[in-house]
């Protein structure tokens, strides 16, 4: 699991929320303590338990709001739209002072979001979007449009595709059509990845290139692995895979099993570059190992440190820090939005970016 609270990672979200979390917060010894009087219970809605950094980013909210005296009532769907809005209707009435929504899909939240306006309750969308309805006050997310970039350069980079003609084959695989990061990922990467498909140093070796046809429902890994087999025993039988553009680690876990399945991976057949999000461990196991090229880092407890903050200055009828106010339309209206940088992680700089940083302890790898 996630060292989550080892050490404290770079500080970059506004000032605020420390401040706050020591004026509001008794002492222990040079450890604060949460306030033994509720400044009010917070709603956490979360997609899913079966991928670790959404538990990570629950975790780290509930020890943050705790530290600053907040009650939480956090709870996952599990993948399931229709039991996550039972949930946050639950949590309207239980009138929470704000509702933190990381979504399973986006747009099927309006009506019950609609209640939470109805009731004053401030909703602020965590990592996905909360599409097609005015009843957001702020969203808190990394810049996805420079993750799918840092996995498109990825592949540029390690196949040299600058410096040599090819073609070199590739497959795309994009993430859950009903969650917008997932389009946001894939245009990333496509911004950087068109131009050598347009010149044909690449070519997607299954023609399959729209975000339909490539998309991984609930970003499932098992899903991910039976198409990639598919790809294998069918338009890809004869062919070198050269990179395998993979949008989630869980994804590319998927992908990598079917590749090595094959015979990638052995008897002088390198596996192709593949790509991944989260720094999950058990992809970052795979980095260490050679067999998956990067994964881009997400750092959960700086976008707990962002949400904690948009609740804190909302709770206080304050106004949260934000760095963009218009680039993420939810077909309403654009978002206030704080925005945190995407980190590339590959064999070169694992050690420094996550057990240096804190986020895993090195047994954790040698496992």
């Amino acid at each position: 699991m996630v060292a989550r609270y080892g050490r404290l990672a770079r500080v970059v979200v506004p000032s605020v929320v420390l401040a706050t979390a020591v004026t509001g917060c008794a002492t222990g010894g040079d450890r604060p303590v949460p306030l033994t009087v509720s400044r009010g219970q917070i709603g956490i809605a979360l997609p899913t338990t079966k991928s670790p950094r959404w538990i990570a980013d629950g975790d780290n909210m509930v020890h943050q709001l705790d530290l600053l005296g907040y009650t939480t009532d956090l709870q996952y769907a599990e993948d399931d739209v229709d039991k996550q809005i039972a949930q946050l209707d639950g949590m309207v009435a239980q009138n929470v002072k704000a509702l933190v929504v990381g979504s399973i899909d986006g747009s099927k939240l309006k009506d019950v979001l609609q209640k939470a306006a109805a009731a004053k309750i401030p909703v602020i969308a965590y990592d996905r979007l909360l599409r097609d309805t005015p009843n957001v006050d702020y969203y808190a997310t990394f810049d996805n449009f420079r993750v799918g970039v840092l996995q498109a350069e990825t592949i540029v980079a390690k196949l040299k595709l600058a410096d040599r003609a090819g073609p070199f084959t590739v497959e795309l695989f994009a993430g859950s059509p009903d969650d917008n990061n997932a389009h946001v990922f894939f245009a990333g990467s496509m911004s950087v990845l068109k131009p050598y498909l347009a010149a044909g140093k690449l070519v997607v070796g299954s023609g399959q290139t729209a975000f339909e046809d490539i998309a991984t429902p609930r970003w499932d890994g098992a899903t991910a692995q039976k198409r990639m087999e598919g790809l294998l025993a069918g338009p890809d039988a004869k062919k070198r895979i050269d990179a395998v553009l993979s949008p989630y680690d869980g994804i590319s876990r998927g992908v990598i099993t079917a590749l090595k399945d094959v015979g990638y991976g052995a008897g002088g057949r390198p596996l192709p570059v593949v790509t991944g999000q989260d720094a999950e461990l058990d992809s970052v196991k795979l980095i260490v190992g050679g067999q998956q090229t990067e994964t881009v880092y997400k750092d959960t407890r700086e976008l707990a440190k962002v949400a904690v903050q948009m609740v804190d200055s909302l709770a206080k009828g304050g106004k949260p820090a934000v760095n963009d106010t218009s680039q993420y339309h939810n077909g309403v209206k654009a978002v206030p939005t704080f925005l945190l940088q995407p980190v590339n992680v590959d064999k070169s700089n694992y050690q420094r970016v996550l057990i240096d940083g804190g986020y895993y302890a090195a047994n954790q790898l040698a496992a």
